[in-house]
Order: C-alpha cells, then structure tokens, then sequence
C-alpha cells in the first residue's frame, strides 16, 4: 500500500483544486512511461477527474485514427480510453513515422507535412514546438488535469538542444515531472541517479520523485536501496508497481514476442514475417491473445512454413519490404504454402504486395519507381501523397454469401488500389464498409478463396469478424474474445496496481491549486 492509507485522501474539497499538468519521463525507452500514464489517467478518471493524456512527441510506426480524420500514437489513442475520453489530435500533435534509419514522415496536428532526414528535423524542431504548445494550451482549456508522456530519457544530451519532448517541454510549462524506471532491466539505482546527475539544476528540481516498473519479488528487498536512493537525492519513491504478467494492452512500438503464451489446444497456427518497417502490429494483439491460436512474428532468418496462415502485415516503405519478403525467401514460402493449401490474408500494404504491383512514381515512400507484386490478387497500387485516414465499419464477407457479420477498424495508407481483372470486373470483395455516407468494397478475395486482402487495420479486434476470419483459415475456435472489453480489463488491472502501489495523493498534490487561487 502507498505511504496514505487510503488512495482516495486527496479527493473531496480537495479535487476541485486540481489543475494542472504533470510529465512522466522515464530513465529510458520502454521504461514503462506508456502504460504508467495509461494507469494514471484511468485512476484519476474514476476519482471524478477531468484528464487527459499527452505526449508532445511520438516516434512510432503504430497510429490511430481520430474521429475527424486525423493520425495520432496508437499509444495516446490507448491513454485516451483510459482517461474515459475520446482521442484528439492534440493529445498528440507531433507524431514521427520512421521510414529509413535516419529519416521519417512528421506528422503535425494529424497531417503529414514532410519527410526528413534527422538533422532537417532538429533544425525543424522550432515549429514543431509550436504546435506542442498550441496543442497543450487547447487541452488546458478543455481539461483539468494533463498526464503527459516523454520520450526516450531526458538524459540524451546529444538531444537536449531544443528538445520538444522531455525536459525542454517541461521546462516551457513548468511542470512536475516523476520519473520511472525499469527494474527489470537490471541496474535501476544506476539508472534513476545517473538520470539525475546529466540533468541541469533547475531539471534536478522539476523531478519530484521515483516510480520503480516491473518489480518482481517481495518489495521489503528493496527497502534498504529505496531509503539510500531518497537519502542520496532529496526525493521520494513515490512507488514500487510490480511485474504484471500477461497485461493485454497495447505495446507503442516494440513487438511484444515474450507475451506468447503456452497454449494447451491450438486450432490454428499463423505466421507472420516481421518487416522492416512494420506498421501497426496492435493488429495482431487479438490473435496473440486468443488461447486457441499460437501466433509466430518471423525474423528475416526464418521460414514461414508450418503455418495454416500467413498474414503479411503493413508496412511504412511497402515496396522496400516487398524486396525484403523476396531476398528473405519469404515468397518462396508463401508459394509453397499456398501449394500445400494454405490461406494467405494481407493487410495494407500487406494486402499491396499481394497485388500485381506496386507504383511510387512520385517517391512518396522513397525512391520513385515501380515494383511487381506477388500477383496474387487482381489489383494494382499507386502510392499517392495524401492519406486515407478514416474510421470504418460494415459487414465482412468471408463467410458464406448470406454469413455477413459486423466488422470495424481504421485505414491509414497512401496507396489506391484499383481491380485489374479481366474487363476490370470486381472481385469478391473482402468487406462493405459505411465510408462518407455510402457503402463502398475493401479489398479482396481471390477465386480460390485462399487469399485475401484489406486495407482495414483492427479487423481482429471485433469477436464476430475474429470467428469468420478464423473459420476462414481452417480453425474451429469455440472462444469469442472481444478486444475493447480485453483493453478496458488490462486498464481496470493496470489503474488496480497504481491505487495500490503509488502514492496518489502526493503525485495529486503536485498539481494542487493554492488555497483561494
């Protein structure tokens, strides 16, 4: 329990005089900052909180789609559900999508504006503050309490000039900052002081205290290190969380391979090969879940053989994972596959590389040029410079003609797919989805029905469309699972640990109003 006996002190008289913002940065990437804003935000919410999440800067290749269209972190979208709010753009105005080692696409308020290299970024960091600010002071007016997220560590000093995303948004408008660390990855002690000491003075101050992530283990271990850790610095551990095993919710960008769990009866087994710039890979949270289902990620040193399904997932540099998904083997694999009967299903631009090829005459997505696709499906892709973003539902079509059932998600691509059969007829759709007030086809299905393509991402995510897509492939699975009420029992579990093992009130207190203000 935390130093307060009772998690709700804070509240009464005392929660109208919440106002404020308070930053989570972390000793490193994956440190756990993500999840413990998610955490914050879902206590704070059910405490009669008006919160909202925040994070000035995202790198990350998985996104969601807001309500009026525009791109923001996947992450954020996640923070929002936990603040019981819907996601805006401002909730994350800066958003970079990787598309080389050293370059990405920046996308400001929800649109993208340019891709650039590392160095034009840093120098473009002017005006993305700008839009930091402007996103900040809109959500200030809107909201009670901001939760932000960093980046990264605020350690890097090679990033510290002009920084947008940790400190030097901090130090903008001032705010507390908690600063988390990873026991889990060995050496936290090392990690919290090292963190401080490359910090400057007025940093040093703005750190109100410690939360230690993924502690396994009885916490009285720790006792003697987190009494030298706040003698040493001044500054309180506000907090021990625990490990929280099997915590179903959304990874921001790494692919989480150690959540595989040991399955007793599998009923269909899928492979998928991991891009090297894949994108939203939350797709596939679902089918990881799913306890009758065994789900592989595939390295580029790996078959795909010995799966019932092969899915091709998205991509942000399609054509440059398409030569990929060829020097790997991989079609090879997926000829051979489809040969023994196997079923295939592409995703974006999964379902583009599926197709008879692939145009970027423009270079949207790097050098111009046109690639030949793995001729599967009757269409061909040009890659355009304005996105379709949109949230969608309808009816999915895998089943029988008359076995159509509820489907929904969001599509986030540059490319138009055009059908490019014999007299340009129409496949068999993959889905109808309700889009600008009419009802349009998704992808499609080849004439031996062992191939499809979409370009609808979380089309797991609804239990109906999980069922039909599974007795697609050959499964007779038993167990529904519904992604949304798994998130909300992740986000219920994960807020359970923060009212157990931090200190609310004191982390409350930092954003208290003065008496009369």
């Amino acid at each position: 329990m935390s130093k307060h006996d009772s998690p709700y002190a804070v509240m009464g008289q005392g929660a109208r005089m919440i106002q404020g913002t308070i930053m989570v940065q972390g000793t490193m990437s994956d440190a756990g900052k993500s999840l413990l804003v998610a955490g914050l935000c879902r206590c704070f919410a059910d405490r009669g909180l008006n919160v909202a999440p925040f994070k000035p800067q995202n790198m990350a290749l998985n996104s969601a789609v807001t309500a009026d269209g525009k791109e923001i972190g996947r992450a954020q979208a996640l923070q929002a559900k936990a603040a019981r709010q819907a996601p805006t753009v401002d909730m994350n105005p800066v958003l970079l999508k990787p598309n080389t080692d050293t370059g990405a696409q920046v996308i400001i308020h929800g649109k993208p504006v340019a891709d650039m290299e590392a160095v034009a970024y840093h120098n473009y960091k002017t005006t993305a503050m700008k839009a930091v600010l402007e996103s900040h002071q809109r959500l200030q007016q809107d909201y009670q309490l901001i939760v932000v997220e960093g980046a990264g560590s605020p350690a890097e000093i090679n990033l510290r000039d002009r920084d947008i995303a940790n400190m030097g948004f901090a130090e903008e408008v001032d705010c507390p900052v908690i600063l988390v660390a990873d026991i889990d990855r060995g050496g936290v002690f090392a990690q919290l002081v090292g963190t401080l000491d490359l910090l400057s003075p007025s940093e040093q101050n703005r750190i109100k205290g410690f939360v230690i992530n993924k502690f396994r283990g009885d916490v009285a271990l720790l006792k003697s290190g987190l009494d030298w850790l706040e003698e040493r610095t001044g500054k309180p551990v506000l907090g021990v969380l625990p490990w929280i095993p099997n915590l179903d919710a959304a990874a921001e960008d790494a692919i989480a391979v150690e959540q595989r769990l040991q399955r007793d009866d599998i009923r269909l087994r899928i492979k998928v090969p991991v891009f090297s710039r894949i994108s939203n890979h939350t797709d596939f949270d679902m089918l990881r879940q799913h306890p009758q289902v065994d789900l592989t990620y595939v390295g580029r040193d790996d078959s795909l053989m010995g799966a019932d399904l092969i899915i091709l997932p998205g991509s942000k540099h399609t054509r440059a994972d398409l030569a990929l998904l060829k020097e790997c083997g991989w079609a090879d694999d997926i000829a051979r596959h489809l040969r023994y009967g196997g079923k295939v299903l592409g995703i974006c631009g999964g379902y583009q590389m599926l197709g008879e090829q692939i145009e970027d005459p423009d270079g949207i997505e790097g050098q111009a040029g046109t690639s030949a696709g793995l001729g599967y499906l009757p269409i061909t892709t040009r890659l355009d410079a304005e996105k379709a973003l949109t949230n969608d539902s309808g009816e999915l079509l895998l089943g029988d003609s008359d076995d159509r059932v509820p489907v929904s998600g969001y599509q986030i691509h540059a490319g138009r797919s055009q059908y490019v059969g014999p007299d340009h007829s129409e496949p068999r759709a993959f889905a109808y989805l309700n889009s600008h007030a009419q009802t349009q086809p998704d992808g499609c299905i080849s004439d031996d029905n062992q191939i499809a393509g979409t370009y609808l991402h979380g089309v797991f995510d609804a239990p109906e469309a999980l069922q039909q897509i599974l007795a697609w492939a050959g499964a007779n699975t038993d167990i529904q699972a519904n992604y949304d009420s798994r998130q909300e029992q992740a986000l219920d579990r994960l807020a359970k640990a923060c009212s157990r093992h931090l200190d609310l009130p004191q982390i409350l207190s930092y954003c208290q109003r003065p008496a009369g203000s």
